[in-house]
């Protein structure tokens, strides 16, 4: 069985896709672009205040499928510019402070709605 996990405290999907799906004891979350869910809009100019958003928003996905960071064992960032490579690492690092997770970090040509980051996980489910 899979559940559809869905929270107002995330950006909504922009496309046909779920915000996350709990399935074998897992969370699967969809890649989390730097949207403020409160407005749709990007704010932060900055990959640092990006990247802050971006671990905020998959927060929220985690707290809605009953599970937290704390709980995630993969992740992978997605980057406009691997230049950004170290002050994204420092953000990172202030999510993930122990038993930090699997990651890959690749650069990419764009994302969506020019973001400079996004971000998906795979979390234990509660």
């Amino acid at each position: 069985m899979k559940e559809i996990i869905s929270t107002r405290n995330a950006p909504g999907a922009i496309g046909p896709y779920s915000q996350a799906v709990k399935a074998g004891g897992f969370v699967f979350a969809s890649g989390q672009i730097p949207l403020n869910p409160a407005t749709g809009a990007i704010e932060a100019q900055d990959i640092a205040g990006q990247v802050t958003q971006v671990l905020e928003n998959v927060r929220a996905v985690l707290e809605a499928a009953g599970t937290g960071l704390e709980k995630v064992v993969k992740t992978t960032v997605f980057l406009r510019n691997m230049g950004d490579f170290a002050a994204m690492n420092e953000i990172y690092a202030s999510f993930f402070r122990k038993d930090c997770p699997a990651r890959s970090a690749v650069e990419v040509a764009a994302l969506p709605k020019g973001a400079l980051v996004e971000i998906e996980v795979i979390a234990i489910a509660e």
